[in-house]
């Protein structure tokens, strides 16, 4: 059962987030259901569960890690209702069970982004907050976020079961994935086979949207990994900004394993972990390898088809991955902003690069942009391609706003202060990433200097 806290108030609701369980926002900010989405008052007809899970924290097996700051309050609509930050579990290992209002509210308005940047992920309903101090590297005030997903059975569900050598408990557990999850595969000659090759396609095209946002997760451990190829589990995450491809968001991650060139990697070796996981099930090693050999052209396919898009090409053309390599390594060396430099690239006019100062005053090296958007003007007229249409389709898959650490920072500085205004306005510009928004342009601003001080860590 959840653990009540203190005097509950309302931080923040999504309009599109409660659509899909038949809610509103504004009913979401009523006493009542502020303390539903507290854990303070659990329904007549509700059965709250808790869900133990093992995992390889950092390449690392770490056994069973628990649940222990996640409750699931019921189902509506097909999604899971989870509270994040609600107590103890009897799967609690050392940790407390609880939130804190900044790690809610990034979670929280990091999902919704996603959703709206059409990036498979967890959904965000609702946050909710109360004064009770939670000690993290300070002293912190406690809150809930109500997430959901239609499950949240992850990676590390499978591993739990497997390294226990519980054969019985890992079945059931496939059967059930597979039941409500993939119904398709139940007429497989091996469904366990194809969940995992089913699972590793989900993961593959997942991940190649994050790289072509320039979303790092900051801790893909098998835990935070989804059976169904949803993002999960938003803690130490950044969106690039100066671009670096070995850039590392999460603080507590020493050796960069989860670094934004790694991801993709990363995410292959974690599927590995669940065919290991899965093997008891699958059979022979023969059938778990061919089931993830589907991995890396599912990648691959997929973020060429993104980067495509990102760059206006109706097209495919054999050198366009050279296209590609040396547009990323112009802009790795320039440390151009990964976000302004897709939006900005639309405007390119294949006809006149004398109006090309807002992107090229982007780089250091000028001759080298001019060197690179030469070869990309050449590939343009050889698909003779518009720049009215081709700015219009780049507008709609290159964002022109994400949820920049500095922004999330203010937004919880003033949630810290009662003033949860920024919070909900922020929403709204993130709710709507590819659109001008007039008045809101200062929302796709560089960093300020303050924000290189930034650093977010697993407690974050």
């Amino acid at each position: 059962m959840p653990t009540p806290l203190p005097a509950p108030y309302f931080v923040a609701a999504s309009e599109g987030a409660a659509a899909l369980i038949g809610l509103n926002a504004a009913q979401l900010a009523q006493p009542d259901f502020v303390e539903t989405f507290t854990g303070n008052k659990v329904p007549a007809d509700a059965k709250p569960l808790s869900a133990v899970y093992s995992g390889h924290q950092f390449g690392v097996w770490a056994g069973q890690l628990g649940d222990g700051r996640a409750i699931l309050l019921g189902e509506l609509n097909g999604m899971e209702l989870q509270l994040k930050g609600a107590g103890m579990t009897p799967y609690s290992r050392m940790g407390d069970g609880r939130a804190v209002l900044r790690s809610s509210i990034r979670e929280f308005l990091c999902s919704e982004a996603m959703a709206a940047l059409g990036i498979p992920t967890t959904r965000a309903l609702v946050v909710t907050g109360s004064d009770k101090g939670i000690m993290r590297e300070t002293v912190e005030s406690a809150a809930v976020v109500t997430r959901m997903a239609p499950s949240f059975v992850r990676f590390g569900s499978f591993e739990h079961w497997f390294y226990r050598d519980k054969p019985e408990e890992l079945r059931i557990l496939a059967d059930y994935v597979i039941k409500n999850f993939y119904p398709e595969l139940t007429g497989e000659p091996n469904p366990y086979k194809s969940l995992l090759a089913e699972v590793t396609r989900r993961t593959a095209r997942m991940i190649a949207h994050w790289q072509a946002v320039g979303f790092m997760h900051g801790v893909m451990n098998t835990d935070n990994m989804s059976i169904l190829g949803l993002t999960l589990d938003y803690g130490p995450f950044g969106f690039m900004e100066a671009f670096d491809s070995q850039h590392i968001c999460n603080h507590t991650d020493q050796q960069g394993r989860y670094s934004y060139a790694n991801q993709p990697q990363v995410g292959h070796w974690n599927c590995y972990g669940l065919g290991q996981a899965l093997l008891p099930l699958i059979g022979t090693v023969e059938d778990a390898q061919e089931a993830l050999d589907v991995y890396q052209p599912e990648f691959a396919a997929k973020i060429d088809e993104l980067l495509h898009a990102k760059l206006g090409l109706s097209s495919n053309n054999e050198d366009d991955r050279t296209l590609f390599d040396g547009m990323f390594t112009l802009m790795n060396d320039n440390h151009v902003d990964f976000t302004q430099f897709f939006r900005t690239l639309g405007k390119l006019q294949v006809d006149a690069p004398e109006h090309d100062a807002p992107l090229r005053d982007m780089f250091i090296d000028r001759a080298g942009f001019d060197a690179w958007a030469a070869i990309y003007r050449t590939r343009l007229r050889a698909e003779h391609s518009v720049d009215a249409d081709r700015k219009a389709a780049m507008d709609r898959c290159n964002p022109k706003y994400v949820l920049r650490n500095y922004l999330a920072q203010v937004a919880t500085e003033k949630a810290q202060n009662k003033d949860f205004s920024e919070v909900a306005r922020l929403l709204s510009v993130l709710e709507h990433p590819f659109d001008e928004q007039a008045g809101n342009e200062h929302y796709a601003a560089l960093p300020p200097d303050w924000a290189s001080h930034l650093e977010v860590s697993c407690s974050s």
